[in-house]
């Protein structure tokens, strides 16, 4: 049967229905084959109407709309009744293989050419309502729905949508009315507006969420059969969203034009108000098939890096330290991406400026009201120049960098020009000035996979001095100069690796640093390994600039298996001994008394307590001092053993022994020193700058 059938089918159903109090019969069956319209097809059609009861039911086997296919569909209708040519089903229910569909309808159609009304009551009070004219105009309208209603709604039809909705949770209501005019003399039209109000969402995984959102919506589209073109625009009032690592607030204005032609929805210009940029624009092609993105084509113009730096680039540049990391100046950016995936990125940078703030804790603003004062342990800006990458090939980075700064150390202007590829990019060398000197790079190269960031690059810092450096860490003033040659830098996911020395001179000898590994370099718990050697440095120089007192001689030193913890010391060997053969030493009456300190007190015989206060310095034959830190404590020991090679029977240690008139040993008793302490000890020390009293 095709679609002259209907007609034939509701005059049927109509000459069932009581008239003037007789019943023309009690039941009514048919069996229908087919009905076929563009676009649709019902099988299997049977009707069966109860004329004493009034009811009726329509059973189709199978049904399909366009590309979808529905079977064991049954429409019951509560009371179906005949009033002045117009068939009326109340109460309607509509089921889909024996599960009720979660509404009830109300349906009015004429018999032969005419309007027809169809009312939709969902759960919460939700209702759609469509008014059909007899040209095929539709109007309808959506009152308070609800997403959970929606999801009920849609299940049957579209059940990954539907459980996608319950699985976020969301909320809110929706109101909307939707003009549909079809093609006569002029093209089709049809309109969409509606109000989203008190909208939400959120994912289990707590990655995705909304909350308070209120927006509008216009879509307006004209055509003809499968062509399409279309204008829409969303202005977003209230609420805030986040996707990870993106928040997004309320604010933004889109403003949208382009085509649809039954499989590709193409987007010919979007154009999005959004503050801190100038202007954004979009272009791009969605396949509604395949339900993938073709292509799409960004570009922000005049971007404002304070106001769009902290919500927008910072979590995705650097997702953990998002909250750290400083932008500013301007740039304009241009994107591209195909099939989902990101194709071209060009930047340019006017006046940028960036910065890391230190992971460690927060300040006391005045007043005592607590405020995050973290001071930027590396900066650079202004910076200017342009980034160029293509997942398909070669691109390049030319910028010109102002200057910087690595935690207390200014850095002078550079220039970086690399070669980027897919996945990586090389720098054929930098040289970045270093106060008087500068650091070098050479050959870097730097690669991201799935586990991070690798790289390789040789380094070397030109003699920087130590007066200046000194200076410019705030730390005493220091003699001679710093250098290192560093021939291989090794970055691996969670770990810098760095071959070679890094060597200073310094206090007439030297300090060497090998063996240095740093794991988690770029996170708040960095950790690094290595060794360091001392020699042959001038205690005078040394004892002088840190105000500790005078002491004369040379001495060497040794820290194995040193260990930092987010750049604070948590394991090491250490010693110093004073080296054999040195000529006359001294240490003064200063510097006895705070070795002594360090030793735990109680470092002087009473009788030398008395010596003490009669010379302003003293001989001694030799000096030494070991800290063995771990889990906090500092194990304390001195020179090996007494001249006999037997040990103190008082348990203690001796850090100086004497030597010429009078004999002044210093000797430490507390062998287990919190580390803490010590250091304390130690800056009380350096810091009161004065003499100790004597008693």
């Amino acid at each position: 049967m095709r679609v002259a059938s209907c007609a034939l089918l509701l005059l049927m159903l109509a000459t069932a229905v009581p008239l003037a109090g007789a019943t023309v019969f009690r039941v009514l069956a048919l069996q229908i084959a087919e009905i076929t319209r563009p676009g649709l097809a019902a099988e299997e059609l049977s009707v069966r109407f109860d004329a004493h009861a009034q009811s009726g039911e329509i059973a189709v086997g199978r049904l399909r709309v366009g590309a979808r296919e529905w079977r064991a569909l049954s429409l019951r209708c509560g009371r179906l009744h005949l009033d002045d040519g117009v068939l009326g089903c109340s109460a309607a229910r509509l089921e889909l293989r024996g599960r009720r569909l979660p509404f009830e309808a109300d349906i009015e159609a004429t018999l032969g050419p005419g309007p027809a009304r169809i009312v939709l009551r969902l759960a919460e009070g939700g209702r759609i309502e469509a008014a059909i004219q007899a040209d095929g105009s539709l109007r309808a309208r959506l009152h308070r729905i609800r997403p959970a209603a929606t999801a009920a709604l849609l299940e049957p039809w579209l059940a990954e949508l539907a459980a996608r909705l319950r699985e976020l949770e969301a909320v809110g209501v929706l109101d909307a009315e939707l003009d549909y005019r079809p093609a006569g003399v002029g093209d089709a039209s049809a309109t969409l507006r509606g109000r989203i109000a008190g909208g939400g969402f959120g994912s289990g995984d707590g990655l995705r969420a909304a909350e308070g959102v209120e927006a509008g919506f216009t879509l307006d589209a004209r055509g003809t059969g499968a062509a399409w073109s279309w204008a829409a625009q969303l202005d977003w009032d209230a609420g805030a969203a986040y996707v990870h690592p993106l928040l997004f607030e309320a604010g933004p204005r889109l403003r949208a034009h382009g085509r649809f032609d039954g499989r590709r929805i193409v987007l010919e210009r979007g154009e999005l108000a959004l503050d801190g940029v100038a202007a954004a624009s979009a272009r791009g092609v969605f396949d509604t098939f395949g339900g993938t993105l073709d292509t799409l084509a960004v570009e922000l113009t005049d971007v404002d890096l304070v106001r769009i730096g902290p919500r927008w680039l910072a979590p995705l540049l650097a997702p953990a330290s998002a909250q750290r990391l400083r932008l500013e100046g301007r740039a304009d950016l241009r994107a591209e991406l195909r099939r989902d995936r990101l194709e071209t990125v060009d930047v340019e940078l006017h006046g940028a400026g960036f910065g890391l703030a230190s992971p460690q804790g927060e300040g006391i603003a005045a007043g005592g009201v607590a405020e995050e004062a973290r001071a930027e342990v590396l900066a650079f800006g202004p910076v200017d120049g342009r980034v160029r990458w293509s997942s398909r090939g070669r691109g390049e980075a030319a910028l010109q960098v102002g200057g910087g700064r690595w935690e207390k150390l200014a850095l002078g202007a550079f220039a970086l020009d690399a070669v980027l590829g897919p996945a990586g990019l090389r720098l054929p060398g930098a040289r970045i000035p270093l106060l008087d000197g500068a650091l070098v790079l050479r050959d870097l190269a730097l690669g991201w996979s799935v586990a991070g960031w690798e790289g390789s690059a040789g380094a070397v810092l030109e003699p920087v001095s130590m007066p200046l450096l000194t200076e410019a860490l705030g730390l005493p003033r220091m003699a001679g100069v710093m250098s290192a040659a560093l021939p291989g830098l090794h970055l691996r996911p969670g770990e810098l690796v760095l071959d070679g020395t890094l060597a200073v001179s310094v206090f007439g000898g030297w300090v060497q640093a090998s063996g240095l590994r740093v794991h988690e370099p770029f996170g708040v718990a960095s950790h690094l390994t290595g060794e360091i050697e001392a020699r042959h440095i001038d205690l005078a120089q040394l004892t002088e600039a840190f105000s500790f007192g005078s002491i004369t001689g040379h001495i060497d030193a040794d820290v194995r298996g040193l260990e930092l913890s987010s750049w604070r010391p948590t394991a090491f060997d250490a010693r110093i001994a004073s080296i054999a053969g040195d000529e006359r030493r001294r240490i003064s009456q200063r510097a006895v008394q705070n070795l002594g300190a360090l030793g735990g007190g109680g470092a002087l015989a009473a009788v030398q307590r008395s010596v003490l206060r009669l010379f302003e310095t003293f001989g001694y034959r030799e000096l030494g001092l070991r800290c063995r830190l771990a889990k906090g404590v500092c194990e304390m020991d001195g020179l090996d053993a007494a001249p006999d090679g037997a040990a103190r029977a008082d348990g203690g240690f001796t850090i100086v022994r004497g030597g010429g008139v009078p004999a002044l040993d210093v000797i430490g008793y507390n062998r287990r020193v919190d580390w803490n302490e010590l250091v304390a000890r130690l800056q009380r020390v350096v810091a009161e700058g004065v003499s100790p009293t004597i008693d």
